[in-house]
């Protein structure tokens, strides 16, 4: 095989090019400190790498969401709170108003103090988000959701949530139909009230009826019962009737039926007690309990019978009873949706721990796959400058030995 001194400089300077270029491609590793500058570098660690990456925007989008959730939730639950210290106020007001010293006038100002909170409380219903929407607009409102007017307020909104849309669905807004609107009334499984007297329907009894309970859920039939007293104090009867089968119904461990004012009475699973001293056909009606109950019309009827002049102590007594009543029922109820904010605000918290630690472990295998290993990015850098310099010292040692150096000599 014949080889020419021009092949051997060839191949030396190829040699050195080579080196050269290995060289400073490490240059550049080191300098920006990733192992893939483009994909061709390593195909299988740019898949990788890009895998992580789509994974981080995602968590960064999903973080986003959560950010404007968590803010919309931390608002509500101060709407909230707000709402319901201004119904407590409202409830001391009803207890103050059951006092019988109390005169007309003194009634008609604790509705004035209820009217002037319940007004408070319509404002911190349409709350704004501070984005152009509302806390409480449910699935979206251009204008405040609760319309106060001549009927009673009004929810204008769309009932629901908006959510974020990412794969957790985060709520930015609470459902102002359920948390202002839809409160159990009665005392959750049944409504208690007066139903007149038989001389006639507009007759108000002259007892009262308490809100009840629940003796055994399990024998509770959800109809309707109608409770008539009987005769004259002390030998007064009652007798109550299952209005939706037209059956009576017998009283629990009282089988004549004899009535003692504030004496409890039982029966299908339930218990009350009727005070005051209520007089021959005083009715008092049973009903199943809805969700129904809104906030505003409970606090409009409030203000309205403190309001009416020239009532009698059992009719005062009664109202204040339902209307004290009604007010625990839709404490209970925002109560209730404020629980379940909070709990979203812990599902938040929860879910941001999550995310954080799925955008370092993301980052992790991003900087595996592309990350260089600096130490023996180093180290390979200072072979191949030794390489380098070698063969360099080599090409000059070799690029001497001609023939014509020896012709010359």
């Amino acid at each position: 095989m014949r080889l020419a001194t021009s092949n051997m400089f060839d191949a030396s300077i190829a040699n050195l090019q080579r080196r050269q270029q290995k060289l400073q491609e490490t240059q550049g590793q080191l300098t920006s400190g990733k192992r893939i500058a483009q994909a061709s570098d390593d195909p299988t660690g740019a898949a990788r790498a890009e895998r992580a990456l789509v994974s981080i925007g995602r968590v960064d989008a999903n973080q986003r969401a959560l950010e404007a959730s968590r803010n919309s939730m931390i608002l509500s639950e101060s709407a909230l709170g707000d709402a319901g210290e201004l119904m407590q106020q409202m409830r001391e007001a009803m207890m103050a108003a059951g006092n019988a010293s109390y005169s007309d006038s003194e009634r008609a100002g604790l509705a004035n103090k209820i009217a002037g909170l319940r007004d408070q409380l319509l404002t911190i219903a349409n709350r704004s988000d501070g984005a152009g929407g509302f806390l409480f607009g449910g699935q979206g409102s251009g204008t405040p959701p609760f319309l106060d007017q001549n009927g009673g307020v009004t929810f204008t909104g769309v009932g629901g949530s908006i959510q974020t849309g990412n794969m957790d669905n985060f709520a930015l807004t609470i459902d102002g139909d359920q948390a202002w609107q839809q409160a159990r009334s009665g005392n959750g499984s049944f409504v208690t009230g007066p139903n007149g007297n038989t001389a006639g329907a507009s007759t108000p009894p002259k007892g009262w009826i308490d809100s009840g309970r629940v003796t055994n859920p399990g024998l509770l039939t959800g109809n309707n019962y109608n409770i008539v007293i009987s005769g004259t104090a002390p030998a007064q009867t009652i007798a109550v009737t299952n209005t939706d089968t037209g059956a009576a119904v017998p009283l629990d461990g009282n089988p004549t039926g004899t009535f003692t004012p504030g004496k409890g009475i039982s029966f299908d699973g339930m218990a009350m007690t009727i005070s005051g001293k209520p007089v021959d056909g005083d009715q008092f009606s049973i009903k199943p309990s809805s969700n129904d109950l809104k906030v505003f019309d409970v606090l409009d009827k409030a203000v309205a019978e403190l309001r009416a002049p020239l009532r009698g102590q059992a009719e005062i007594s009664q109202s204040n009873s339902n209307r004290i009543r009604d007010l625990d029922a839709v404490m209970s109820n925002l109560q209730n949706v404020r629980s379940q904010v909070g709990e979203r605000m812990n599902n938040l918290d929860g879910t941001e721990t999550r995310m954080a630690a799925l955008k370092q472990y993301n980052k992790s295998e991003q900087s595996a796959a592309e990350d260089l290993d600096m130490t023996q990015g180093i180290s390979d850098f200072q072979n191949q400058q030794t390489g380098y310099d070698t063969a360099l010292k080599t090409y000059a040692m070799v690029q001497r030995m001609t023939l014509f150096q020896y012709i010359n000599v």
